[in-house]
């Protein structure tokens, strides 16, 4: 808090700050205002108990992320989902495409073209997504079965001007993200997340103190304060692999002989596993969901009787079980993906730096993936565990008989909330440096 009292008397960093408010207080605003064509007044008597409806469950991480947009069907119901899915993948396609590996490696002209691509990649899935989503609307499938959301004179064209706002929505979503990465502070689209994430810390721990009374809500904040600690305390911490410099001399000029480290984070791989697995566990559901959309009487088949069963519900220790596994798979796959130890040895090699008792070059990378690949073992177990908490709970029976109850207070929200704020003070704490410099060199 003293960063930020003080970043608010330097000129240039109170500007900054009070665009990305600004800018937040926009997007919340078009979380409010109602897409063209729906039933506004049946959204909002709906809502009152959407958290004991059968599709909550599909819908709530999206709903988290976009604050709640999503069931009120508003024009910002997509949410940022899409250009996070279509970041993820192109990170993803650097490995298989060897175009993409070669772009990455021009520097920032390199950076400029696969944005290019992710912005493309992002109107696509934000079409797709707000078909499917306008699609079980207009069957009266999205709140539940048979709840009616959109007017009642509608035609083709009336849903096809849904989709096209929805769609433009998240592309204005994308732009206000990237506005506050470049002109405010912090990460743009992660600020989005976490004031989505913010605003429905209210109503649901209200939920919570309604359903489940004074005590439980005192423990579910207790727990929370814990959990934040924990959470704090994880994410800052580092293994520092010691580095030697050998001195070089370039000129009449001489270089290195300096002793540094190397920081490889305890959770490298951060909360996109956590989003990742998520994702895809609700990506099953959505598709029997569409495709079961026109038959009346419900299907009685291995699949929807075993699947689907504990695909919604995920209080089931089958659901827990797979979703832990997910996250741990997918932590090893992203980070194997983004981190290479080889390249990492080979770039401490032509600068002439090396580990205190290992050899440059090879042994060196070795060593490196044997140390990650234990950090990533503990920090793939601490956010299996985070994000399996709310579930946990569930099983339990706390936060009442729905499903999003705990969403907000869950340890993926937490998690994404506590890892933003770090995020932001440090940046906030380095232009205040940086600024403080240029007046000692004034």
């Amino acid at each position: 808090m003293s960063a930020i009292a003080q970043a608010f008397k330097d000129p240039d960093l109170r500007k900054k700050i009070l665009i990305s408010i600004a800018l937040i207080i926009l997007y919340r605003i078009g979380a409010q205002v109602p897409t063209p064509g729906v039933d506004y007044a049946a959204i909002a008597s709906r809502l009152n108990d959407i958290s004991q409806g059968e599709n909550a469950t599909m819908f709530s991480i999206i709903g988290l992320f976009s604050g709640g947009a999503l069931l009120q069907l508003s024009i910002f119901a997509i949410g940022i989902m899409p250009y996070i899915t279509a970041s993820i993948i192109v990170q993803l396609l650097t490995v298989v495409i060897p175009r993409f590996e070669e772009l990455k490696k021009e520097g920032q002209s390199g950076q400029a073209k696969m944005t290019q691509y992710t912005r493309y990649l992002t109107v696509g899935l934000a079409l797709l997504q707000s078909s499917g989503i306008v699609a079980l609307a207009d069957r009266e499938q999205l709140l539940g079965q048979g709840v009616p959301v959109l007017i009642e004179d509608r035609n083709i064209w009336t849903l096809i001007m849904m989709i096209i706002v929805m769609t433009s929505g998240a592309v204005l979503i994308m732009w206000l993200g990237e506005i506050i990465t470049e002109r405010g502070v912090g990460n743009g689209m992660s600020l989005l997340i976490f004031a989505g994430i913010a605003t429905q810390i209210p109503s649901q721990g209200a939920t919570i103190l309604s359903q489940s009374g004074g005590v439980t809500f005192a423990l579910v904040l207790a727990a929370v304060i814990v959990l934040v600690v924990g959470i704090i305390f994880v994410e800052q911490g580092q293994r520092r692999i010691p580095v030697q410099y050998a001195k070089r001399m370039v000129g009449r000029r001489q270089y290195g002989g300096s002793s540094t480290y190397l920081p490889l984070k305890v959770n490298q791989a951060g909360v996109i596993p956590v989003i990742f697995a998520s994702s895809l566990m609700y990506v099953p559901v959505l598709i029997t969901q569409i495709v079961t959309m026109n038959d009346q009487t419900p299907a009685d088949n291995w699949w929807m009787n075993n699947v689907m069963a504990w695909l919604q519900n995920p209080g089931s220790w089958q659901y827990i079980v797979f979703y832990f596994a997910m996250i741990i798979f997918f932590s090893f796959f992203y980070v194997s993906i983004q981190y290479d130890p080889a390249e990492q040895a080979d770039n401490m090699k032509r600068y002439g730096g090396f580990i205190p008792g290992i050899r440059p070059g090879r042994p060196t990378a070795q060593y490196l993936g044997f140390v990650m690949n234990r950090l990533l073992f503990v920090g793939a177990l601490y956010l299996g565990v985070i994000a399996i908490l709310p579930n946990l709970a569930l099983d339990a029976g706390i936060g009442g008989s729905g499903q999003m109850g705990m969403t907000a207070f869950g340890g993926t929200a937490i998690l994404i909330m506590v890892s933003v704020a770090l995020t932001t003070v440090k940046q906030i704490e380095s232009q205040l440096l940086q600024s403080n410099y240029e007046g000692l060199l004034r």
